[in-house]
């Protein structure tokens, strides 16, 4: 009797790539209600966590990202990539798939590579504007490759590139929720502007110092905030709200647990510029300040907002100018509504919908018909 097809998914590391990740598994399971499913992650990042909570099992491998800076460290970080192929080998032995897919990030590199040299179909999913290191690896051995972003035959070959967009949390989409009702979970005054601020599920230094350095600001301005933290900031940015004295136009918060909402109330958006973060303004057509962070590898995220900005799409600003210049900059905007309209409209023209879908269809497509899937 022919078993139900099984799928591998690897990447992980960041919010950014676990949300897409856990959408293409949501669309699979629609489009294959008996379809078994298996992430593959890195041991002690967040996918541990959240792909666990989604339904999904997980198994970690002790995988680590190259130090840039301190080539030395890099010892520990060869040791245990070859561990971790070596128990990738075991976990496609164990499982044995008939497509894996790669959604990026060094989490997906040993589990891409070992599938492509043991002859499974590999499909991986780039996110951003400029490719990162692992999928221009990864690329040589996949059948397909899912991009966001238009001219990436400069990254990958292009026969196999299909323009797909980012999956983004589906719940976002279908919500239904208003304005007003969306700013009273806030405790805010639906009838004031409200400028979302956010910095990932970690946190952004730069624009968390900003926030910080402006309270005085912020009090009188007359516009809302909503203020995400991040959990590495909450603590110290709340005792600096503190000490500020009293702040009603400032919501301030470590997680935001229904981003639907946060979005929902938001006339505008101060966030990096993360790929995952990027689709969720373009579906949702919301203004945006992008800040990028230059914390990250090849300087990807400045690449993303440059997409934006070449399309008068988004507002850009430098991470070295943030402390000076994003809170007058958002207080300019907020108030400008031919500006807001034209970034809204520009946006929504940028957003693909039903990525994750569409991915779905890729991945269940590779399924070989004549493989003989017998359990």
């Amino acid at each position: 009797m022919e078993r139900p097809i099984r799928i591998i998914i690897s990447g992980g590391g960041t919010g950014g790539h676990i949300f897409p990740a856990i959408s293409i598994a949501n669309a699979i399971k629609e489009l294959q209600p008996d379809a078994q499913l298996l992430f593959v992650g890195a041991e002690g990042k967040m996918e541990m966590q959240r792909v666990p909570d989604a339904g999904y099992g997980i198994i970690g491998l002790p995988v680590a990202g190259f130090d840039r800076r301190n080539l030395l460290k890099n010892v520990s970080v060869l040791v245990k990539l070859f561990r971790s192929q070596l128990k990738a080998r075991r976990i496609i032995r164990q499982f044995r798939p008939d497509v894996a897919v790669g959604v990026g990030g060094y989490a997906s590199g040993p589990l891409l590579k070992t599938a492509g040299m043991m002859g499974i179909p590999t499909l991986i999913q780039e996110q951003n504007s400029y490719a990162g290191i692992t999928n221009k690896l990864l690329a040589g051995h996949a059948k397909k490759i899912c991009v966001a972003y238009d001219n990436m035959e400069k990254f990958f070959p292009g026969d196999k590139i299909i323009l797909t967009g980012n999956p983004v949390r589906q719940d976002l989409v279908n919500s239904r929720i208003t304005r007003e009702d969306a700013l009273r979970t806030f405790n805010l005054d639906p009838a004031k502007k409200t400028i979302l601020i956010l910095g990932g599920s970690l946190g952004a230094r730069t624009i968390n110092r900003c926030i910080m350095a402006n309270l005085e600001v912020i009090g009188r301005s007359g516009v809302q905030f909503i203020w995400q933290t991040g959990k590495f900031y909450y603590e110290q940015a709340m005792e600096t709200v503190k000490t500020a004295g009293k702040t009603p136009n400032l919501h301030t918060t470590g997680f935001i647990r229904d981003m639907a909402d946060a979005y929902a109330g938001a006339d505008l958006v101060i966030s990096r510029a993360g790929a995952g973060s990027i689709s969720e303004f373009c579906l949702l057509h919301k203004p945006v300040i992008l800040v990028p962070s230059p914390n990250v590898a090849e300087d990807h995220q400045t690449q993303n907002a440059l997409a934006l900005i070449n399309k008068r799409a988004a507002l850009y600003i430098k991470d070295a100018e943030a402390i000076e210049k994003l809170i007058p900059a958002a207080l300019e905007t907020i108030h400008n509504e031919a500006l807001l309209k034209e970034l809204s409209g520009n946006i929504a023209g940028l957003a693909l919908p039903d990525s994750a879908n569409i991915i779905a269809k890729e991945v269940i497509q590779l399924v070989d018909p004549y493989f003989n899937r017998k359990s």
